[in-house]
């Protein structure tokens, strides 16, 4: 047993972490028993440390008793630093004020994409993704703008694997998947059409320093407006251009 814990191998820290990971952006809100069940903590342990998490604030609840993270761990979040936000975020503010619609940055985070900030408007259209999510790479254009620029061992494995279908419109051929992200690659940007959600399209560009994609910048726009897609492309990957310079002098 270890650090005085009852179950052998897991250390009270180890759990209270195991707890805390189990909230992420598709479960921002869970009751204690789902708690325990995605943590793989007892439930007698997860009401215990629970207690002692909403104590500290770093847990609270909604008004119908669920459980959700607290205030103190965004303070602590907040202390974080973040090179690529500091940097990129003007040009993302700048891109959305010349085109009033959803921008967002992403990064790759294993076999998918993180999104690391996003500026956006009441008038844009909704967007599944938030800052702090997480989505498959092939039917996002900052996903695909991202795996077209990884080594050939990556992509090979990527496209190896069962890929996901959120959509009908999803490419999920491999070999037609390999000729889009080579096009991709040749153009320098990625367009989508309703392959993440049905009612949206998307245009997105890679941050490349030192011919490495360090993240992608996307704009997502409704499908009734696709047609409008390509005059955004320039805006995109100008900003995008900016951000790889700006990071560039900031290293």
């Amino acid at each position: 047993m270890s650090g005085g814990s009852r179950e052998p191998g897991r250390t009270v820290t180890s759990k209270v972490l195991a707890l805390l990971g189990a909230f992420d952006a598709a479960h921002p809100q869970l009751s204690l028993t789902e708690l325990a069940t995605r943590s793989g903590v007892p439930l007698t342990t997860t009401h215990r440390l629970v207690g002692e998490l909403e104590r500290w604030q770093a847990l609270n609840r909604t008004a119908d008793g669920r459980l959700r993270v607290g205030l103190r761990l965004w303070e602590l979040g907040r202390l974080a630093p973040d090179p690529l936000h500091d940097v990129a975020h003007p040009w993302l503010q700048e891109l959305f004020g010349s085109t009033g619609e959803n921008v967002h940055l992403a990064v790759r985070d294993g076999l998918e994409v993180l999104y690391v900030d996003k500026v956006y408007g009441k008038r844009a259209v909704p967007i599944v993704s938030k800052t702090g999510s997480r989505l498959p790479m092939h039917p996002t254009g900052v996903g695909k703008a991202l795996l077209a620029y990884e080594p050939d061992w990556f992509v090979r494995a990527y496209l190896a694997r069962e890929l996901e279908r959120p959509t009908s419109h999803t490419i999920t051929e491999r070999g037609r998947l390999a000729r889009e992200l080579g096009t991709v690659r040749a153009q320098g940007y990625a367009l989508t059409f309703e392959e993440m959600s049905l009612g949206s399209c998307s245009a997105a560009a890679p941050v490349l320093v030192e011919g490495r994609a360090i993240a992608a910048l996307g704009i997502v726009l409704s499908s009734r407006r696709s047609r409008e897609l390509p005059r955004l492309v320039e805006p995109l990957r100008s900003a995008a251009a900016g951000i790889a310079r700006a990071w560039s002098q900031a290293a």
